[in-house]
């Protein structure tokens, strides 16, 4: 196993972690991942920063069906950028309150209104819900709800982390395809393939955070194996790519994500989009969800506020 390869700081977490010995997701059922995961999912974060403006609110994704969604600014001006944020939890756990300070920091670093989408969930919404609730989600921003929260939704950028990558990278192409301009896709350790094959899925398959076990589950949760191929759930399928929003990709290096996260730049780059990929070395999947344990966090989290500010300034 490479444990060599993690940093000190992120190997003794890994061990703090392992100590703990609390039950994995996978022997869980939905529910209770989902309180296992709330509690826990901000431990190791940064403390929830004050901001000028931090709103909930109900986005409408669907008739008859709205979601909670929370916007977050460090500045109460009107005519902000916006960004949609998608959280991460394998399409089946996360919520608004799991990746607060997550928001926060990058409202902070980027300048920009950030908007948190709380997309139905698996296995209670199974795929393609959560494509199509993230899509109603950036639709609306760019029409009427940008307006009514007082932002230029003619700034509009996405991103997401792991599923939320997914599903940002997802809704990209879309935006693509509905002639909806996106300044930016932040894609922060995405899933993009289908079957979860590639070299670093085996190299990291245990002892790494994100473990095959809970991998396979979280899909098994989410959608049907005959339905793994649509480009929906793997972008990296997609026929073609041309076109979409320049990228901005954090990956970390010690993840059984990362050689799809490097797959998919090079598509990107091959179809001629610009894009910005950086691999925080010695780290593990959610790293950036660690910023009072790990420096690699808070370098992450102020590298996308840059790309996101840089991308999403006037003119």
């Amino acid at each position: 196993m490479p444990f060599h390869r993690l940093t000190p700081a992120m190997r003794d977490l890994l061990q703090r972690i392992r100590r703990a010995n609390r039950t994995p997701m996978h022997l869980m059922d939905a529910a209770d991942a989902r309180r296992h995961y709330d509690a826990s999912a901000e431990i190791l974060d940064l403390p929830r920063a004050p901001l000028a403006r931090v709103e909930n609110l109900h986005v409408p994704v669907a008739p008859g069906v709205a979601r909670a969604a929370r916007l977050y600014a460090a500045s109460t001006e009107t005519g902000l950028p916006v960004l949609l944020y998608l959280h991460g939890g394998g399409f089946t756990v996360g919520s608004l309150e799991t990746h607060d300070s997550l928001c926060r920091q990058i409202a902070l670093h980027s300048g920009a209104a950030v908007v948190a989408l709380d997309y139905r969930l698996a296995p209670e919404h199974r795929f393609p819900t959560a494509v199509e609730d993230a899509w109603a989600g950036l639709q609306w921003l760019a029409g009427p709800g940008s307006a009514a929260l007082g932002l230029d939704g003619t700034r509009l950028a996405i991103a997401g982390d792991s599923a939320g990558g997914t599903l940002a990278a997802v809704v990209a192409i879309l935006a693509r395809d509905a002639g909806l301009k996106l300044a930016l896709q932040a894609l922060i350790t995405p899933g993009t393939t289908a079957h979860a094959d590639t070299a670093s899925h085996a190299v990291y398959a245990e002892g790494f955070l994100l473990e095959k076990a809970g991998i396979d589950w979280f899909f098994d949760q989410y959608i049907d194996r005959a339905q793994r191929s649509d480009w929906r759930f793997a972008p990296l399928a997609a026929e073609d790519l041309e076109g979409v929003a320049p990228a901005w990709i954090g990956l970390a290096e010690c993840d059984p994500l990362v050689d799809e996260g490097v797959a998919y730049g090079d598509r990107l780059r091959l179809a001629g989009v610009a894009v910005d990929l950086e691999i925080w070395r010695g780290v593990t999947h959610d790293f950036i969800k660690m910023g009072r344990a790990i420096p690699e966090a808070r370098r992450a989290q102020q590298a996308l506020g840059e790309a996101v500010r840089a991308a999403l300034a006037p003119g």
